[in-house]
C-alpha cells in the first residue's frame, strides 16, 4: 500500500510585481519520502518552498500539508485567510533549514535550539534541553553546545541549524540550498547528516545543486525552470534518462 501524500500543492501562482515566480505549480510528497528541487537560480524553487511554510503567501492555487489546507481555513463553500496565530499553528509542523542558517548569535548551540521547543510548543525546559542535546549528539556536535554560532564553522552551523528545526518535533522539513552558503570542504559533514535524517524516514522537500545527493539519497527529483515544474518522477529516470529537453540541457550543464 502507498505510503500517505504529505504535502500536495495544486496549481500554485506566484508574482512579485510583474515578475511571475510560480506559475501553476504542482507537486506531491509522499510521507518519508525525499524531494529534491533542482535547476537553474531564479526558478522559482525557494519561492515554492516559502510558500509551503507560509513565508510567502500564494495568489492562487492550494496547498495541503499533514492533511491541512495551508494558510486558509473554509467555512462552507468559502475560504478565509488564516489569522497570524493560526498560521503559526500550522508552521510548527514544519520545519526549514536555510541557506544563511539564521541562528541568533546571541544564543549557544544548544540554547538555539531549546528556543523553540520552550517559547513555542511550551515544553518544560529540563525536558526540552535533554532533547537538544541528544539532537547536537545526533548531528555530532554535542561538544558544542555550549559554543556561540560565531564559534562555530558554517557546516557547524547549519548542523545547529538541522539540529533546532529537529526540535520542533516536525513531520516534514524543507531545506532551501542548505549547502550552497559554506566552504566546499565543509559540505560533506552536511549532507552526511540529512542522509542519516533520510534514512530515519523523515520526509524531506530539498532545494539543492547538490546532484550527487540529488541521485543517491532521494525518491524523486522535480526540475524547475521560468516558475514552471518542467518535470517531476522518480530521481534514478530523471537525472539519466530525463523526458524533457530543457531538464536534459540543465543536466549536461551541471555536470559538465
Amino acid at each position: 500500500m502507498a505510503s500517505e501524500i504529505l504535502v500536495k500543492a495544486v496549481d500554485l501562482c506566484k508574482s512579485f510585481g510583474t515578475f511571475k515566480a510560480l506559475d501553476n505549480v504542482g507537486l506531491e510528497v509522499r510521507k518519508g519520502e525525499v524531494c529534491c528541487i533542482i535547476g537553474p537560480s531564479g526558478s522559482g524553487k525557494s519561492t515554492f518552498l516559502r510558500c509551503i511554510n507560509l513565508l510567502e503567501r500564494i495568489d492562487s492555487g492550494a496547498i495541503w500539508a499533514n492533511g491541512e489546507l495551508i494558510g486558509y481555513r473554509r467555512e462552507g463553500n468559502k475560504l478565509h485567510e488564516m489569522s497570524d496565530a493560526e498560521l503559526a499553528r500550522q508552521r510548527r509542523g514544519i520545519g526549514m533549514v536555510f541557506q544563511r542558517f539564521n541562528l541568533f548569535p546571541h544564543k549557544t548551540a544548544l540554547e538555539n535550539v531549546i528556543e523553540g521547543p520552550v517559547q513555542v510548543l511550551g515544553e518544560n525546559p529540563k525536558a526540552a534541553r535533554e532533547h537538544a542535546m541528544e539532537l547536537l549528539a545526533r548531528v555530532g556536535l554535542a561538544d558544542k553546545a555550549g559554543n556561540y554560532p560565531a564559534a562555530l564553522s558554517g557546516g557547524q552551523q547549519q548542523r545547529v541549524a538541522i539540529a533546532r528545526a529537529l526540535g520542533m518535533r516536525p513531520s516534514l522539513i524543507l531545506f532551501d540550498e542548505p549547502t550552497s552558503a559554506l566552504d566546499p570542504e565543509l559540505v560533506a559533514e552536511v549532507l552526511d547528516v540529512m542522509n542519516d535524517l533520510a534514512a530515519s524516514g523523515m520526509t524531506m522537500i530539498v532545494v539543492t545543486h547538490e546532484m550527487g545527493f540529488a541521485r543517491n539519497v532521494s525518491n524523486n527529483v522535480a526540475f524547475m525552470d521560468g516558475g514552471k515544474l518542467i518535470e517531476h518522477g522518480p530521481s534514478e529516470r530523471v537525472l539519466t534518462h530525463p523526458d524533457n529537453p530543457r531538464t536534459a540541457d540543465f543536466l549536461r550543464a551541471v555536470q559538465r
